[in-house]
C-alpha cells in the first residue's frame, strides 16, 4: 500500500490538501512506471537541512531539498528533506505562491527518487521542464 507522509519539524506544517498532494505525487510516480511504496516528505529549517547537507554529502551550503533514496523492493521509497525558509525565499524571488514552491521542491525530490539527475546544465533544464510539465497537472 502506498504511503507518502508529511511532516515538520521546528517550521510551520504548511502542506495543503494532503489527499490531494498524495494523489499528484503518485500519477507522477506512475508516469514514470512505477508505483510509491513509502515516501516522506519533511520540511525543516535551513540550519538543520544544512546539518544534513554536511553530514552526509560533504556539502557546506544551503539547499532547497535533499533526497535520500530508500529504495529496498518495489515501488518508489525514500526520504525528502525540504527548507521551509529557502521555499519561501524561493517563491518570494520567483514571484509565486509559497504552496506553488513547495510542490516544485516537493516534485523535484520525487524526481530525484525516480532517478532523474540535475548534475549538469542540461540534466537541470530537463529536469525544469519535468517540474513544470508536472506542475501544470496539479489541479
Amino acid at each position: 500500500m502506498a504511503t507518502i507522509t508529511f511532516k515538520a519539524q521546528g517550521v510551520p506544517n504548511v502542506f495543503r490538501d494532503r489527499s490531494k498532494l498524495r494523489r499528484w505525487l503518485s500519477s507522477v510516480a506512475r508516469d514514470h512506471g512505477h508505483s510509491v511504496n513509502e515516501i516522506v516528505f519533511v520540511l525543516l529549517s535551513d540550519d538543520t537541512l544544512l546539518e544534513f547537507n554536511r553530514r552526509y554529502l560533504q556539502h557546506d551550503d544551503y539547499t532547497d531539498v535533499i533526497t535520500f533514496d530508500g529504495q529496498t523492493g518495489t515501488g518508489v521509497s525514500g526520504d525528502v528533506l525540504m527548507s521551509h525558509d529557502r521555499i519561501r525565499e524561493n517563491a518570494r524571488s520567483y514571484g509565486v505562491s509559497a504552496q506553488h514552491e513547495l510542490r516544485r521542491v516537493m516534485v523535484h525530490g520525487l524526481l530525484h527518487l525516480l532517478g532523474h539527475s540535475d548534475k549538469n546544465k542540461a540534466k537541470k533544464e530537463a529536469m525544469r521542464a519535468l517540474e513544470d510539465k508536472y506542475l501544470a497537472r496539479y489541479r
